[in-house]
């Protein structure tokens, strides 16, 4: 496909916890909420922190960890796919279901270095970048 880009590498490592402390431990102790912050932002407020954070903790609750992980590595794809990010160190829903916290983080750090400031939530944005344009064919 012409004009395509190539994906680039995400701007920390899978495993940079220490680029984050204060997410880190938070995410440690309930993940919930990490997950919630990205997925607000990801879904720019179409869905708010709390639905996104509450169905991700009745999944783990419901059914299983393998769903939860499931829901979490939409997300990941989502932004892998908004910010053309490389698919790394292995597929979404590996990198979850493996390791779960860290790619949390992960996708944490990569909104905060894209300019987001997801405690903030959505309506909050200092500068909410516009979707990008696609042409339909």
């Amino acid at each position: 496909m012409a004009g395509r880009q190539q994906p680039t590498p995400w701007s920390t490592g899978l495993f940079d916890c220490c680029d984050g402390c204060g997410v880190c431990c938070l995410t440690m102790v309930c993940p919930c909420i990490t997950f919630g912050r990205v997925a607000e932002i990801v879904d720019r407020g179409e869905r708010t922190r709390c639905a996104a954070g509450v169905l991700y903790v009745l999944l783990g609750f419901v059914s299983s960890c393998l769903c939860q992980c499931m829901y979490s590595c939409s997300y990941r794809g989502k932004m892998r796919a908004e910010f053309g990010l490389l698919d790394e160190p292995c597929d979404d829903c590996c990198v979850h279901l493996f390791c779960e916290p860290c790619a949390l983080c992960q996708e944490y750090r990569e909104l905060k270095r894209h300019g987001f400031k997801p405690d903030l939530g959505w309506n909050h944005q200092p500068h909410p970048a516009p979707r990008p344009q696609r042409m339909g064919r």
